[in-house]
């Protein structure tokens, strides 16, 4: 029973407020995604949800990320009002940066890719962060070498290095694991989320085995170096980070951006869900999950919607 659980302590600490920016984080919506079921033939026995991250106030799931970085560097006082935080990034992670660097009195430097969606880049430059684009061809691995080398010249800015960061994991194993299993009743049998920094999916994970060691744990990557699915890795030619543990998962599964594309469509005409282009990613890889099973109860993630994609081609398409 849910109340025999013994969880570990929150990433919540006393610095967050109520009625605050920071208080929003975590606790989104779980959706059932019955039309998505229907239309690619899933048995009834096979349950399909998603968490719908976009309901983050940075409008992705990177906002739990951002702020459990924020809040232990500053408890491990590395980071104090006035200074400079730098990351790299491909969008959601520096626009949840850029929010709560406003909220609490940081500078932030960004570094990402020049072909980031002018979307991202425009919320971005709204919010103050100082970006430096890097080359389009070298993907998110070239602004990682960028922020690298501007940390090496500049001792005094706050490096938060996501793809290297504990924190990150950390605030998905005490958030997003908990919430999964609560918003279940502990029923979900399967789970499936995309790799980037792989934060959501190591920490995520972890909790979800503690609470159950049976649940089969999925991650999900682009099927070759050259795609689309922006936010995503290929792990095999890519950077790995630091806290990407590659015996973790259960199993993988690639998918490519064309499959991607068409269900983002798809979400958006059937489901009423607006989404981007690595959480339609998600949902592809769920269904390729869900196929092997003839019943379980399969939960991803969602990272954002699609507003910060309206400018490509694809949703006119099909």
């Amino acid at each position: 029973m849910l109340s025999t659980i013994s969880y570990p302590p929150q990433t919540a600490p006393a610095e967050i407020l109520p009625h605050t920016l920071e208080a929003q984080v975590g606790n989104t919506p779980l959706i059932r995604l019955r039309k998505t079921a229907v239309a690619h033939h899933l048995p009834p026995t096979v349950e399909l949800y998603a968490k719908a991250e976009w309901f983050n106030p940075s409008g992705s799931v990177k906002a739990r990320a951002a702020l459990n970085i924020i809040l232990t560097a500053e408890r491990e006082g590395l980071l104090k009002p006035g200074m400079t935080l730098l990351d790299s990034t491909s969008g959601n992670m520096g626009i949840a940066y850029a929010l709560f660097g406003a909220a609490r009195g940081y500078r932030v430097k960004l570094t990402l890719p020049a072909n980031a969606s002018p979307e991202r880049i425009a919320i971005l430059r709204a919010y103050g962060a100082e970006l430096i684009l890097t080359d389009p061809l070298e993907g998110s691995d070239g602004a990682i070498i960028e922020a690298r080398q501007i940390a090496a010249a500049d001792p005094t800015i706050y490096y938060a290095n996501q793809y290297n960061n504990e924190a990150s994991w950390l605030a998905h194993y005490h958030s997003t694991g908990n919430e999964i299993w609560a918003q279940t009743d502990g029923r979900v049998t399967h789970f499936v989320a995309g790799l980037g920094t792989s934060g959501t999916f190591t920490g995520t994970t972890r909790r979800l085995k503690e609470l159950n060691p049976a649940i089969q744990c999925i991650s999900m990557q682009p099927d070759s170096p050259f795609n689309g699915l922006e936010g995503l890795k290929h792990m095999a030619t890519a950077i790995k980070p630091g806290i990407y543990d590659e015996e973790l998962a259960d199993g993988d599964t690639a998918v490519r951006t064309e499959d991607a594309y068409a269900l983002a469509r798809f979400l958006a005409r059937q489901e009423g869900l607006f989404v981007g282009i690595s959480a339609a990613a998600a949902a592809v890889a769920s269904i390729q999950v869900a196929r092997e099973l003839d019943e379980g109860v399969i939960v991803t993630i969602l990272p954002d919607d699609g507003l910060k994609y309206m400018s490509e081609a694809f949703w006119t398409k099909g």
